[in-house]
């Protein structure tokens, strides 16, 4: 199966959603929230996350997550990953509940397109406080991709992970899983980098970027955002419609893309220190706005 047919059938199975130019999006992905070990590099920046995610819903954003939100490569369960990040899963829950979270699985928790373990692992989980199960994400639903759609020019935006375009990480995910928990994961501890990554592999991240762009344009420059790769990719008007929301584990920072206003930003939240030298968190355009209406189809 190539990378253009997963795309198509991805795109052709993916959730719509409405949207117009009073809606407002957060786009997040590859957070790779982990048991809070050496390992898990969602730790270093969860601060940076929570405080970000809770600003977006304060400002009354919807969030998608566009996969690899849990790192269950490196991780069996959900619920290590869950208490070590308590905080960040009950925030989510808030949206949730609301109406405003869409969530995308990616290759790192491709277990997530099975409904019946979703609903096994992400419906309840165990209070101690009351020694009973309470509601998590009860009903909640992961998809392989989710087409945003305005309400008034009928523009699409296709949102999925990139991972169709990676044919090793798409076929062979449990292989690699494998290789993750046996092996790259105790010598990530010591520093040492899994080759099998795109985001530390520049060679094969070129050649994702390459396939998905070529799938963008035999679709007529249909705006496509994904993540995967960690590199965040913001076009020009004019350009191949190809985005990527970068990631959550960078350096001391998280990068997403904004949708609000009928314009869409990338930008990116790190920790800052003022004058004084007090640290805080802050929020930094990188590029945009740019209106969607100048993303236009050939």
């Amino acid at each position: 199966m190539s990378s253009k047919t997963r795309l198509d059938r991805a795109y052709k199975n993916a959730k719509r959603l409405k949207f117009n130019d009073t809606s407002k999006y957060i786009l997040f992905s590859d957070c790779h929230r982990g048991d809070n070990s050496f390992a898990d590099d969602f730790a270093n920046n969860r601060n940076i996350y929570f405080h970000a995610l809770r600003h977006y819903y304060m400002e009354g954003f919807s969030y998608c997550e566009l996969g690899d939100g849990d790192e269950l490569w490196e991780n069996i369960t959900f619920e290590s990953i869950f208490y070590a990040h308590k905080n960040v899963y009950m925030l989510m829950k808030q949206f949730h509940d609301e109406d405003r979270l869409h969530m995308i699985w990616g290759n790192h928790d491709m277990v997530y397109r099975d409904p019946k373990y979703v609903e096994k692992h992400l419906s309840t989980f165990f209070d101690p406080k009351t020694g009973n199960d309470e509601d998590l994400f009860c009903g909640i639903q992961y998809h392989e991709g989710i087409i945003l759609e305005h309400t008034d020019t009928k523009q699409q935006l296709f949102l999925t992970h990139g991972h169709q375009a990676d044919w090793w990480n798409f076929l062979f995910w449990k292989w690699s899983r494998f290789m993750v928990r046996m092996l790259w994961k105790p010598l990530n501890v010591m520093g040492i980098a899994d080759p099998t990554s795109p985001a530390k592999n520049y060679t094969e991240l070129i050649k994702i970027e390459r396939r998905t762009k070529r799938w963008i344009i035999e679709n007529n420059n249909l705006i496509t955002i994904v993540g995967h790769t960690h590199r965040p990719r913001f076009p020009e008007p004019g350009d191949i419609a190809y985005f990527n929301d970068g990631s959550c584990v960078h350096p001391r920072s998280i990068t997403g893309l904004e949708i609000e206003n009928g314009s869409i930003s990338l930008i990116k939240w790190q920790i800052v220190s003022s004058k004084d030298g007090n640290l805080k968190i802050d929020r930094f355009l990188l590029e945009g706005p740019t209106k969607l209406s100048e993303y236009k189809t050939e």
